[in-house]
């Protein structure tokens, strides 16, 4: 993890080199320029109308895989906001760009469109007074808000950043989504074309720099089933699942770095009086330090299959039961380290606004590019927001138009050589 971070470091210094000749406090800087005040003062003037989108935005549905409806929606609002190039990529991410005087530096500032919600969940939003309830209203439509926001207010200032700005509301973020919107960017589309990335999720004024990685599976163990009475004697496997998710209550696991592991889900069998067919389990483990994350990936399969073997051999293998192993989440860990040109110019505009943040980690679009060494952060939308993946989700708006302003500045220290 060491490795990784002094090059990320580098790596940054590198495509940016113009950037170490910045004062320190870039942020202070920038408010000196008349244009970056007016910028400010309209993300602010214009908030009731982002907090409209906002609520416009988490109605339409988006669950996981289908966002298809609310990136239409998005598309035609960056139209409408005039930026070029308005597209909807091979996997649903809604791209539009902002060019600057030069291509470099390039910055990809996104927010996630999807949610955790299912299909058929009631998206209504209420409000009343600063507070506004609904499902996915902070995480991520408040995202989404804040991109329109800041370029509104840009544009409304006529603001021309040294380098060039991508736009996008990406697909995955959630869930089984496994980043898939970022990883098609960074892997494919826009491979090599990009200098820093921000990512636009949630609430509040706090910055993530270190990325939670995680694995994902969905496990199944298959048998001949039969009668619980007359074919009694079988291997059964659900009693194989029980065994292994015994073995996986008693992993041991660092407090630090920080390392996870959950069975959150299992299923299986027909009826009470029938050994089933099949049990499934889908486990999630998570690190931010690879080595952790990668030894409990290997305590896991050491349980599953001790688990497979002991119920074959507590039935001298009748019914013999078989194992599949199915990883459906990769996510890999990441960091961008705290003396970092992002991280610290992201500090800086933050203090010029007169807020203050921390630093802290999490699983977020920013994970994707922190692993390829790309600098990368994650960012809150302003606002106070709870609940978040509940039905009961909400936020509070009172200042919400801090999160705007603390976007749109970040976004012309990122451009800035």
């Amino acid at each position: 993890m060491r490795r990784v971070l002094c090059i990320a470091c580098v790596a940054f210094a590198f495509v940016l080199p113009a950037f170490a000749q910045q004062p320190a406090d870039i942020g202070a800087t920038l408010l000196k320029d008349p244009s970056i005040r007016a910028a400010l003062e309209a993300a602010k003037a214009n908030e009731p109308d982002i907090l409209d989108y906002q609520v416009r935005l988490s109605e339409i549905p988006a669950p996981p895989f289908r966002e298809a409806k609310r990136a239409a929606a998005v598309r035609q609002i960056f139209s409408e906001l005039g930026l070029q190039n308005v597209r909807i990529d091979e996997v649903g991410n809604v791209l539009g760009e902002r060019p600057g005087l030069s291509p470099r530096p390039h910055l990809l500032f996104c927010a996630h469109l999807d949610t955790v919600f299912p299909e058929g969940t009631d998206v209504k939003t209420t409000r009343k007074g600063s507070m506004m309830a609904g499902p996915g209203i902070g995480d991520d439509a408040r995202g989404l808000a804040v991109l329109i926001g800041a370029v509104r207010a840009l544009n409304q200032a006529k603001v021309q950043t040294e380098g060039s700005i991508t736009f996008c509301a990406d697909v995955g973020e959630e869930g089984l989504g496994d980043l898939r919107g970022v990883k098609h960017i960074f892997n494919q589309s826009m491979k090599g074309q990009i200098d820093a990335f921000v990512s636009v999720d949630g609430s509040g004024l706090g910055i993530t720099n270190v990325g939670v990685g995680s694995h994902r599976y969905r496990v199944t163990y298959k048998g001949p089933g039969g009668h619980s009475f007359g074919a009694f004697g079988l291997a059964n496997p659900i009693h194989a699942l029980g065994r292994a998710i015994a073995k996986i209550a008693d992993f041991q696991v660092p407090v630090k770095p920080k390392t996870t592991f959950n069975v959150g889900r299992i299923g299986g069998g027909t009826s009470v009086n029938s050994i089933p067919f099949e049990a499934w389990l889908e486990m999630d483990m998570r690190s931010s330090d690879d080595s952790a994350l990668n030894a409990v990936d290997v305590k896991f399969h050491e349980a599953l299959d001790q688990a497979l073997a002991e119920e074959n051999a507590r039935w001298n293998n009748r019914g013999k039961l078989t194992l599949e192993k199915q990883q459906v989440g990769d996510r890999p860990a990441g960091r961008t380290t705290e003396d970092s040109m992002i991280v610290q110019r992201t500090l800086s505009v933050t203090r010029a606004l007169g807020a203050t943040a921390g630093l802290g980690e999490g699983s977020t679009d920013s994970n994707i590019p922190m692993s390829l060494n790309i600098p990368a952060v994650t960012i809150g939308g302003g606002g106070r927001g709870s609940g978040a993946h509940s039905l009961s989700e909400s936020f509070d708006s009172e200042l919400s138009w801090q999160g705007t302003q603390r976007a749109l500045l970040l976004a012309v220290a990122l451009t800035s050589k």
